[in-house]
């Protein structure tokens, strides 16, 4: 299918399913992105797929109950984000010990919900991996409101993001509340990935979220530049998936993903300055100047002959 069939398509109102999975899959990454870019920065990727399994009983229960997947997603990542963010208080055990206890059971706690629904098989591919042809209208507005409120949190916390992203320790001392910008972060991370579950699923989830951030990181060392590539990067991956999925019949979640480790793969290797090719070509240029340089002239030799220490004790 060429672009011009897919674009009548997503104006052709009997596919009035096509534009609203379009505006969910651009909605997911832009949010993605920009609440990755920390989630980058402070080596969190544990945390993001940690928060997929965490959501999963909230939108088991709303599916049970004939809910909204987004709400109870919601709240049941959120509760759990605030467990971590209490035990880990305890020295004795690190955080991603406290993560692997409770995000883990929370997966476990959902599996057991969604089981007694109707549908156990189908219902727990679509949570898996995804369906973005079946979301309703309501769920897109809940995905664009949420995905509002994410970005607004994040460019009125945008400074104090940045400090403790970099030095978590000075942040502290400069009296930095730490401890609620971890629970806030947790939150923000929580609300990104409950919209886009149903764009990529649980299992994919933590693509979408890190892959368009590590993406740009080998783009650019400013971060507000990475800020802004990592949405677009997500944006116009999903895109593409999207339109790849539609074409050739491809599950449109593992597309997408496939599509965003495609743009990551041209960065390693083609970035300008944090590639692979280029890091190789500037390190064989350096060899080069180095052999062509001519050598180092060595030192006259002493010509005056070394004396002999007095001995000053006969004397």
């Amino acid at each position: 299918m060429n672009p011009i069939d897919f674009l009548t398509d997503l104006l052709n109102p009997d596919l009035a399913f096509l534009p609203k999975a379009l505006a969910v899959a651009v909605m997911s990454s832009i949010v993605c992105g920009v609440v990755g870019t920390f989630v980058v920065l402070r080596g969190m990727a544990f945390i993001g797929d940690a928060v997929a399994h965490a959501v999963f009983p909230g939108l088991a229960v709303a599916f049970v109950v004939g809910g909204n997947l987004v709400i109870g997603g919601t709240i049941a990542g959120v509760l759990t984000a605030v467990l971590v963010a209490v035990f880990s208080q305890n020295r004795r055990l690190k955080e991603d010990s406290i993560i692997g206890v409770f995000f883990v059971a929370a997966f476990a706690l959902g599996i057991v919900v969604i089981s007694q629904a109707p549908g156990y098989a189908g219902s727990l591919q679509q949570f898996l991996f995804g369906s973005i042809t079946g979301i309703p209208d309501s769920d897109l507005y809940v995905v664009g409101g949420t995905g509002v409120l994410v970005l607004a949190v994040i460019f009125a916390l945008h400074k104090e993001f940045v400090t403790i992203s970099l030095d978590r320790e000075s942040a502290r001392a400069m009296g930095v509340k730490v401890f609620w910008l971890d629970l806030v972060l947790y939150v923000l991370v929580t609300l990104a990935v409950v919209i886009s579950v149903q764009t990529i699923g649980n299992i994919l989830v933590l693509a979408l979220l890190i892959t368009p951030a590590a993406t740009a990181r080998l783009l650019t060392d400013r971060l507000g530049i990475m800020m802004l590539l990592a949405p677009i990067i997500g944006g116009v991956s999903a895109l593409v998936g999207l339109y790849i999925s539609w074409s050739w019949d491809f599950p449109t979640g593992g597309t997408i993903v496939l599509v965003l480790t495609a743009a990551f793969l041209l960065a390693w290797f083609f970035a300008p300055r944090q590639g692979l090719i280029a890091k190789t070509w500037r390190r064989r240029t350096r060899d080069r100047a180095v052999e062509a340089a001519p050598p180092a002239a060595e030192p006259e030799p002493d010509l005056e002959p070394d004396l002999e220490p007095v001995n000053t004790g006969a004397l």
